[in-house]
Formats: C-alpha cells, structure tokens, sequence
C-alpha cells in the first residue's frame, strides 16, 4: 500500500505499512491507547496514566496526588517588598515607640548597614473591616471590603535581603537562579486545561519601569523542559512573539511547514527518548499555531462590558494599566490557562514597591495602582464562580524594618517577616495565621518559610509538594527543596 504524501520521508522513514503502524503506535496511538485501558482500569491507576500522556502532550491535563481545592491560579506579585507594617500588620506599639532606637537590631539586617535609624510609625492610618475585624491601611480602601475572603500569613520569612536572591527564593525556592519557578513546577506536575493557550502566562510593568531584578528568570523552567516556563506578555505590538502568521503564508503553507519540522524530528525523538526537550520545542511550535487564534481572542477585553471596565478602574488613569492586566487574567483562567502571574513595579528602587526614601509615597502610589483592580479581580471571580477553583496570592519577596532608613523617610529591606494573603481556591477565608514582634521585626509565631508557603500552594492545588520530582543530574529536585517543609494547614477551608 503506498502512503499519503504527507507521511512520506525524505530519508525513506515509511517504507511500508508495517513500519508506519509501528511508528504511529508509539505517537497518537499510545494516546488513545491510553485512554482505552484507562478506561478499563487496566492502566495501572491515575498516576501512570498522566505519565502515559505527559509523553505524548506535555501539557495534556494530569491529576494531581489527591483531590485539588484550585485548579489555577492567579498571583499578584508586588515586586520590591511590601512593607508589612504599612499595609497589613498594623502594630500600636510601633506608633507609640515612635523615634526611638530599637536596640538590638543587627544593622547589616537591611541592605544598608549603614543608615538605619530610629524606629518610625506607619505613616497610614488603620481601620478594622470586615467581620473579621482585620486591621487594613488606609491605602487599601477597596481591598479592604474583602479581607473576609483572605487569609492572612504574618509570619513569613526569608534568606536573603537583596533583591534578586528573594525575587530567585520567592519564585522557585532557590537563591540562585537556574531553578525551575513555582509555575513551571505546577505546569510540569498538572498540565493545562487549555489546548489553545500557554499553560503559564507572566504580565509584568507596562509603564516603562522595566522587569523585576532577576527578569526572565523569574519564570523560568531551569531545568524543566522549557513547555514549561512562563509565556511573557508584552505590552506593545504583539502581546507574544511571532504570535501572527506572515502576511505572505497561508495557513495550509504553515500546516506543512509544521508537519514537516515534526516528521524530520520524529526518528530522532524514537532514538533518544528520554531527551524530553525535542518534544517540548515540537510541542511549543503546534501550541503557537493554535494561539494564532485563540490567544487574541483572549486578550481582546473590548468584549467586556462597559460595567465590567469601571468595576476594575480601566477609565482611571493611575491603575488602567494594572486593571486591564487584571481583567486578562480573569479572561485567561476562564479559557483554562493554570497559573497566571502579575508583577506590580518594575527594575530600580522608587519604581518598585522598594520604598527606600518615602515609604508615603512610594506605597500610596503603588497601592493606588492595584488597589481597585484587585479587588474588582475577586469579585469578578466570586461572582462568576471562579473564586472557589482559583487561588489568589498577593505578596512580595520579603518585607521591611519598622526603623526609618536614614536620608529619607523611607524603610531598608527585611528578610526576617512580611506578609502574603491568599483568597479562594480552598482558602479559609477571614483568618490571621502567624504573628510578627510588638515592632513587626521579627516573625516569632508560627512562622512560615519560602519553603513552606510553597508547600501549600502545591497542596492546595492536590500535589504533594515532596512527590512533585524531576531527575536532573542524577538528582532527584523538588520545589521545596531538601529541607523539611510543611503545609499550612490552618489556612486551608
């Protein structure tokens, strides 16, 4: 029998018919192979089944360890550390010591040595919301109705006081770049809903501020295939790159193109088959071809209604551009995309939540920017019953000294203590875990390491954070590394 042009080989890979089953038994016929004796419960359980399709799809859906809470995710990352007594860890003692000196305070705490000051009072004013009676910063007035879906983590801790190391730590558990981020791990472990999207999408500043220290490392796939990493969009010309076809090509041209690219790699993949970056890059071209239509169509939030623009501030100047990364994120969960990440601030210092001069200024502004498109983002969520399967995470990659940083009216880097909040996906909602020192120093109860935060998202998410491993070097990594890491169980409904 003589095959159909398109798979014949040009090194004669299809001979006869005998070898094109063989082959074809090994590509889209292990799927459905998979499928069947799943089906008939032969395939040896879930586990081996997601591993069965892993090798045909990366990105084909895979069930997770135990039955998940949140199918995705959307984390709101307030790049430059927050200060947590500024925003929600309101501390009276702080107010009433005001001017004085903090004895005790290692000066090399914060990333300069040599300008630490007396202590300094939070320039904002608190107020308790919510049934809850959680205290809120005045910055906060439209997050401040929705502290009664949040749960608090006060006691959060890091390892380093410099930027890049937290930024490094707080993505992908590691100080030092080259380590797979928290998205790519989730991406690897569960795969994507969406057929059509990026399982991981990043949205970084699109004022000009540039990327976070670290930049595309940060949602990088390390040693992950890099199916995995996250998918950058940018916020001028094309949102994705090479995302539309060449004027000059129709779309059968490029239906060819691919299918020829996946033919010459074919025999190559049946040799090494245990070279997964070949079937990653294959992967990454097919998926590209069918964003052409339905990523644009995604991102299009012209389709929203004119309610829906004002409840998440896109006619507001200071935070449309926040609002509008928002609302994609909503559209891009929505269309099954997993895990959705969203940086507020940018590179250097006053251009971040970095506040090193005038913590006043520097938070009001940015506080103004995301404030309302938060907030409008979980009731937007709540009301279209996404909230229950989407985790929503806001935090920095560590916080800052309650003593003003000399020169200026502005607070130094603390790695000892900050705060992180999460809202739906099995979070239990209006509860406070952990607690900072009288002055907010120091986490000193219940305290929860980098490690341990993602302990609990993964779980959250129905992964056992020490059973999601990747073979590398002869290694077996995780994301939470060697340490002993725990979830926080507290905070989960």
């Amino acid at each position: 029998m003589k095959l159909p042009h398109y798979f014949a080989s040009p090194e004669g890979a299809y001979p006869d018919r005998r070898t094109f089953l063989k082959t074809a038994g090994q590509g889209f016929g292990l799927l459905a192979l998979a499928g069947l004796l799943q089906q008939e419960g032969l395939l040896g359980g879930e586990a081996a089944a997601g591993e069965a399709l892993r090798d045909v799809n990366p990105l084909a859906p895979r069930p997770g360890h135990f039955p998940a809470r949140a199918k995705h995710v959307i984390w709101l990352f307030m790049n430059g550390g927050p200060s947590q007594v500024d925003t929600w860890d309101y501390k009276p003692e702080l107010q009433r010591r005001h001017g004085q000196e903090l004895k005790g305070l290692d000066p090399a705490t914060g990333f300069f040595a040599n300008q630490v000051g007396p202590l300094m009072r939070s320039p904002f004013r608190f107020q308790r919301h919510g049934e809850s009676g959680t205290w809120v910063s005045e910055i906060f007035p439209h997050l401040a109705r929705h502290v009664d879906k949040m749960a608090f983590i006060h006691s959060c801790w890091t390892t380093s006081n410099n930027h890049s190391p937290a930024l490094f730590m707080i993505n992908t558990g590691q100080t030092r770049m080259g380590f797979p981020c928290v998205g790519a791990w989730v991406t690897y472990g569960l795969g994507s809903e969406s057929h059509n999207l990026p399982a991981f999408v990043v949205m970084y500043d699109t004022l000009g501020r540039g990327l976070p220290k670290g930049h595309a490392q940060n949602w990088g796939a390390g040693f992950l295939p890099s199916i995995f990493q996250g998918t950058a969009l940018k916020h001028q010309g094309a949102p994705i790159d090479n995302l539309y076809r060449a004027q000059d090509m129709t779309d059968r041209q490029q239906r060819r193109q691919l299918d020829l690219l996946a033919r010459l790699n074919r025999p190559y993949s049946r040799r090494h088959p245990l070279e997964t970056e070949l079937a990653a890059r294959i992967e990454s071209f097919e998926l590209a071809y069918r964003m052409q239509m339905a990523a644009p169509e995604a991102l299009d939030i012209d389709q929203e209604t004119a309610a829906t623009h004002r409840l998440y501030g896109l006619d507001q100047k200071r935070c449309s551009h926040f609002a509008r990364q928002c609302l994609v994120a909503r559209r891009l969960v929505e269309r099954g995309v997993r895990f959705v990440q969203i940086y507020s601030g940018g590179m250097e210092n006053e251009l971040s939540w970095d506040g090193h001069k005038n913590i006043d200024k520097n938070h009001r502004g940015f506080a103004g920017e995301t404030d309302q498109p938060i907030a409008a983002l979980l009731e937007d969520l709540e009301q279209r019953g996404l909230l229950d399967e989407t985790l929503v995470i806001w935090g920095g990659e560590f916080g800052r000294l309650p003593v003003v940083q000399k020169g200026g009216t502005g607070r130094d880097h603390n790695p000892h203590a900050f705060t992180v909040w999460m809202a739906g996906g099995g979070v239990k909602p209006g509860v406070h875990y952990g607690a900072t020192d009288e002055v907010g120093l120091k986490a000193v109860e219940n305290r929860v390491s980098v490690h341990d935060l993602h302990a609990t998202i993964l779980h959250l998410l129905g992964i056992d954070h020490r059973r999601l491993t990747f073979r590398y070097n002869g290694l077996d990594f995780r994301l939470t590394g060697v340490e002993e890491a725990r979830v926080v169980r507290d905070v989960i409904a």
